[in-house]
């Protein structure tokens, strides 16, 4: 079962966030064939994630959602050490080192374009806009590497319903904070920068994507995309853009950076799917983070059930 109710959920499925001070190089000289993206130092990093203290705030009034996969969650310190965001270097370990004195207040994000209300909104208005909802989703990146995490905000459509978009929307672009000053890092990213991304309006307003402020009960750590960005469990990780500055409705299909980049290999949509290879690499199987064996990718990262009708009678290979 993919949506599991609170109740149901066993303690024993919570996983403790642990603080590791010290680590035996249990896997020097071991060799295996991971693929590219997991060879060598990267693969260590996803095997035996880097230990480094955090500071984030509790936030308050959470409650948990419906919305929650039954799997075991990634433990804490892997899910916030293995990262992303090239602002703050390409390396796996990179921005957990590189992002802990990005300035996250004062925040607002812009919210403007085909809406009847445009606004600005403070971080602390998105935090008080809806009811913040801990939801377990399961969080698939491109180069096959995955993890489960108990991510806490609300439905976009909240945010977007309080702004009116006008019938001309059919698309909602994104975009994230870029300071070179804070940032110096960016100008090796090998992707333009400031990040942008978009989705189609009906994909936008859908349940499961979340406007999301925080993970495992506190705010979210700089390097995971603080203050606020967006989870699309249901696509590929890249598409769940970081630091959100601005929304905007338009018309027309947005640019998203990684098609900018490279075209051939990373679609506007970019949902999830095993059948779907990446040019350099198998979709069909990924690694949780923490795990030693694959697993079988899952269509939409199991979340078909609820999202497929969105795509219906598109062709999935042409429209990656």
């Amino acid at each position: 079962m993919l949506i599991k109710r609170a109740p149901e959920l066993q303690s024993s499925e919570q996983t403790p966030k642990q603080i590791y001070l010290e680590r035996r190089k249990f896997i020097a000289g071991l060799s295996l064939a991971a693929g590219a993206s997991l060879a060598g130092k990267n693969l260590w990093n996803l095997l035996a994630p880097s230990a480094h203290v955090h500071a984030s705030n509790k936030l308050s009034g959470v409650v948990k959602s419906s919305y929650r996969t039954d799997e075991t969650q990634t433990p804490y310190e892997d899910a916030t050490h293995y990262n992303n965001f090239y602002e703050f270097g390409t390396d796996k370990s990179d921005p957990a080192k590189n992002a802990q004195n990005f300035r996250t207040s004062p925040w607002t994000v812009t919210v403007d374009g085909e809406v009847k209300k445009p606004r600005k909104f403070s971080m602390d208005e998105i935090l008080k806009l809806a009811p913040l909802e801990e939801r377990v989703y399961r969080h698939r990146c491109v180069e096959a590497w995955s993890m489960v995490v108990p991510w806490i905000g609300y439905s976009f459509s909240e945010l977007a319903k309080l702004v009116e978009p006008t019938p001309k929307a059919r698309y909602v672009a994104f975009e994230s904070y870029y300071d070179p000053r804070q940032m110096p890092l960016g100008s090796r990213a090998g992707i333009p920068l400031p990040y942008v991304d978009g989705l189609r309006l009906d994909e936008a307003m859908h349940p499961l994507a979340l406007l999301t402020v925080g993970m495992y009960g506190e705010s979210l750590p700089n390097q995971d995309g603080a203050p606020v960005r967006m989870i699309l469990p249901w696509k590929y990780g890249f598409k769940s853009i970081k630091s959100l500055v601005r929304i905007r409705f338009v018309k027309d299909q947005p640019p998203v950076t990684w098609n900018l980049a490279n075209s051939r290999e990373y679609g506007f949509y970019s949902n999830v799917n095993p059948a779907v290879d990446h040019p350099r690499w198998t979709q069909a199987k990924e690694r949780r983070l923490g795990e030693f064996f694959k697993r079988p990718t899952l269509m939409f990262n199991g979340y078909a059930d609820q999202v497929a009708g969105l795509y219906s009678g598109m062709d999935l290979r042409k429209n990656f």
